[in-house]
């Protein structure tokens, strides 16, 4: 779906009339390509946390400088604030940040590291990090995005993956979130190619036949897994086209169905003995204000998105199909962290899926795996392109980025998550947003 107002406010007298208005001005977000380098422009990096020397490892394996010569603009900023234990070392960000935030590029990163806050000073130190990052988001131009990364003592090079991720054209619409890393699912399996860190793995992604779930199914081949697409049989000839051109499996089952969890084990352990990475993407939306809807607007939008998922759950974990160093990732919304007018089954069933990975995230450690999600905001889907004008602008523009994103970003996320390098990621959900105003 094309963004004319983002169209217009890159043309000649767009420019003009947004500068002296004041309106919003969206600048195109670099996506990942093969072809293209990390970062435009070197890293600095500063603090002297236990990050250091990770951070300057991962910097020099992408290829980046992290020399600023005169009259070059950064690529990315990072400070390890991960040793800052009282709230009067807090003036180390400003000491840092200031000179030099104007002068990050187009499409810039910035990553803020630390401890995960618990007692004490240092704790309310980290804590205040949050604030900081999120901030700093609001003001940040030009389509450059910041995260907070809470790193657990111990897990120092196991946040190389999360950093790859963040510091890459492929978080373009990730801002201003907090990630923790530390909580181990399994082993940190650092991937022969990180090109291909999904080479000889099976994902399943559920709703894979258009929209983000094409998507995911895409981003997840391109990595290298073998991907099993499902679907009810309603979307069949859109769902063989997806798997045939990842090369992938076309699986045609309604997943709300009784006996769906059994036939989908018995597929899986039938046909590749099991599964590495499983996504919960399929999702329907029925909305009307609570007073109007039916109870069967409120129980299919259940049975879908929530439901169906805890069943698939349960019946892989009870069949131990799940292998070592899985994932599980669920496909949740702002919507369930925010609320929205209309959707209160949407939203219920969204929220739930957060719940779900709080209440597995434990269970699916001591199985040497992980569970996470993400929150996507406005995407330009065939859905979104149905809302009224009015509100499709609003939801495009409510952001710090100022624009929608689209089904790749959500993908691209999750193909984050499933990399075996991302075993200390448990328990998180990123939201997929551009910083949203909703729930912010």
């Amino acid at each position: 779906m094309t963004d004319r107002y983002q169209q217009f406010a890159r043309s000649g007298p767009g420019r003009q009339i947004v500068r002296r208005l004041g309106l919003p001005n969206p600048t195109p977000l670099r996506r990942y390509r093969p072809d293209q380098p990390a970062l435009d422009g070197p890293a600095l990096v500063g603090g002297g946390g236990r990050m250091v020397d990770t951070v300057q490892s991962v910097v020099k394996n992408l290829g980046v400088d992290t020399v600023v010569v005169e009259g070059e603009r950064p690529g990315a900023l990072i400070f390890d604030a991960t040793d800052i234990d009282d709230p009067a070392r807090l003036r180390e960000l400003y000491d840092f940040f200031h000179p030099v935030i104007r002068t990050i590029n187009t499409c810039g990163r910035v990553i803020v590291l630390g401890t995960p806050p618990q007692g004490g000073r240092a704790g309310v130190a980290q804590r205040a990090l949050e604030g900081f990052t999120r901030s700093v988001g609001k003001e940040l131009t030009r389509g450059a995005t910041v995260q907070l990364v809470y790193v657990a003592p111990g897990h120092e090079a196991a946040a190389e993956s999360t950093l790859r991720f963040l510091l890459s054209a492929k978080s373009a619409f990730v801002d201003a979130q907090v990630i923790r890393v530390g909580t181990h699912g399994g082993e940190t399996v650092v991937p022969d190619d990180w090109d291909r860190p999904l080479a000889g793995k099976v994902a399943l992604v559920t709703g894979a036949s258009r929209g983000i779930g094409a998507s995911i199914a895409t981003v997840l081949a391109r990595d290298g897994a073998h991907v099993v697409a499902l679907d009810i049989p309603a979307q069949g000839a859109e769902l063989s086209d997806v798997a045939n051109t990842i090369k992938g499996a076309a699986l045609q089952l309604d997943i709300t169905a009784a006996t769906a969890p059994a036939q989908l084990v018995d597929y899986l352990r039938e046909r590749h003995g099991g599964v590495d990475v499983v996504v919960h993407n399929a999702g329907i939306t029925r909305d009307k204000k609570l007073a109007n809807m039916t109870d069967g607007a409120w129980d299919s939008v259940l049975a879908v998105n929530l439901s169906s998922q805890l069943a698939v759950n349960d019946a892989l974990l009870e069949a131990d199909l799940l292998r070592p160093n899985g994932r599980i990732i669920g496909v949740s919304s702002i919507a369930g962290i925010a609320g929205n007018v209309g959707q209160t089954n949407y939203a219920t069933s969204k929220a739930g899926v957060i719940g779900m990975v709080d209440a597995y995230a434990p269970v699916l450690a001591e199985r040497g795996a992980t569970i996470n999600a993400v929150a996507p905001g406005f995407i330009e889907t065939k859905m979104t392109a149905a809302v009224p004008l009015l509100i499709r602008e609003a939801g495009r523009r409510m952001s710090s980025l100022s624009q929608g994103g689209l089904p790749v970003d959500v993908a691209e996320t999750i193909a984050w998550y499933a990399n075996p390098a991302s075993a200390a990621v448990n328990g998180n959900v990123v939201r997929v947003c551009g910083q949203s105003l909703l729930g912010a």
